[in-house]
């Protein structure tokens, strides 16, 4: 004979558990879909796909955390010894931390896809950001439930401690290069298929971005790996950024008598030509050119083409000079370079009869 809540009841407590778990399951039903249609129509009043995804995460994990919830509050109500009610309160609350623990780290996951769909840095490291969230979510529950079993922490963290700091004194550098990595993939300074100019000098396309190091390939078809901790803390010029059009600079000089005027119609010309017929120029763009120094022996000026990527310039510049070359000879600009003209004066009042003893003439002046 059992007694529940002042009723006698001819069966065992043991005969009695389908009943306790039928009463919990009817309970645990019974709220679980009350509070299912009361948060349904709040969702559905909200424009917001956030809080549609936690509802739908919700259906799956309330109603065994219900369950668990109802079936703590019940037990008492049975006579079961204190031996076993103790070991399914341990069990029932473990039961309900797992499930917690679940929850909560599938409902910090979906804030942080809701949070990656909408800021670019954060989804570039979503996958290290969800790593992380997960390691620590059940690192600290997987706490609370030891702790819940009656087994100390003390030992094991500090024991935890005293390895996390041998370790990361061991792999300073590799950290270093670690959250290096992280910044790299959240800020994009560089990009793989980039060209790129270290502050060493080397440049080249980008061609793996990882965790500890950046692989550049240079124009000779070599390789150049960069820890990620060096990149980070030197000056990186991005011929991609904010656009792979870029200005082709030629410096140019023309002779003092030239009709500046007219050099510069001829050169436009020949620019406008180059960047409409050689790969890699940007025909629409129109060229321009700016003098701005009176050279020793030349009026210098800077001709302004544009290329559709950092390696066009140089085909760009290899077919503008040799047709600017010959463009300038059948105009009859004259492209000067420097010379040197010594004039040697001989003073003819400077013979006379001492001269003609065997004294030498004057030295003439240059």
């Amino acid at each position: 004979m059992t007694e529940v809540l002042g009723v006698k009841i001819a069966l065992t407590p043991w005969a009695l558990l389908p009943l306790i778990l039928l009463t919990a399951a009817a309970l645990a039903y019974l709220v679980n879909v009350v509070v299912l249609r009361v948060l349904k129509r709040v969702v559905e009043k909200t424009p917001a796909q956030i809080d549609d995804r936690i509802y739908r995460l919700l259906q799956r994990y309330l109603f065994p955390l219900l369950v668990v919830g109802v079936l703590l509050i019940i037990l008492d109500a049975f006579p079961f010894s204190p031996k076993v009610l103790r070991a399914a309160h341990r069990f029932l609350a473990v039961s309900g931390l797992v499930l917690t623990i679940f929850l909560l780290t599938k409902g910090a996951l979906l804030v942080l896809r809701n949070i990656e769909a909408h800021y670019e840095p954060v989804r570039n490291i979503k996958g290290a950001i969800e790593l992380a969230t997960k390691i620590v979510f059940l690192a600290v529950g997987g706490m609370i439930v030891l702790d819940n079993l009656g087994i100390s922490l003390t030992p094991l963290l500090t024991t935890l401690g005293i390895g996390s700091l041998a370790v990361a004194i061991a792999l300073q550098d590799t950290l270093g290069n670690l959250f290096a990595g992280l910044y790299i993939k959240a800020d994009r300074p560089i990009e793989i298929g980039h060209y790129v100019r270290l502050e060493s000098g080397e440049e080249g396309y980008v061609d793996h971005v990882g965790w500890r190091s950046t692989k550049i390939r240079m124009l000779p078809n070599n390789m150049v790996v960069v820890p990620n901790s060096k990149l980070v803390g030197s000056n990186i010029t991005n011929y991609y950024l904010p656009d792979k059009e870029l200005a082709v600079l030629v410096q140019v000089g023309v002779h003092y008598d030239s009709d500046l005027e007219k050099v510069e119609r001829v050169t436009r010309e020949v620019a406008k030509e180059v960047l409409q017929t050689v790969a890699g120029g940007v025909a629409g763009f129109e060229p321009f050119i700016r003098y701005h120094t009176f050279n020793q022996s030349s009026i210098d000026f800077t001709v302004i083409l544009r290329g559709q990527e950092f390696v066009d310039n140089f085909l760009i510049k290899h077919e503008f000079i040799k047709r600017l070359h010959v463009r300038y000879q059948q105009e009859g600009i004259t492209i000067p370079f420097p010379i040197r003209t010594v004039y040697l004066k001989q003073e003819a009042e400077g013979y006379d009869e001492k001269q003609e003893s065997g004294k030498p003439f004057p030295k003439a002046q240059r």
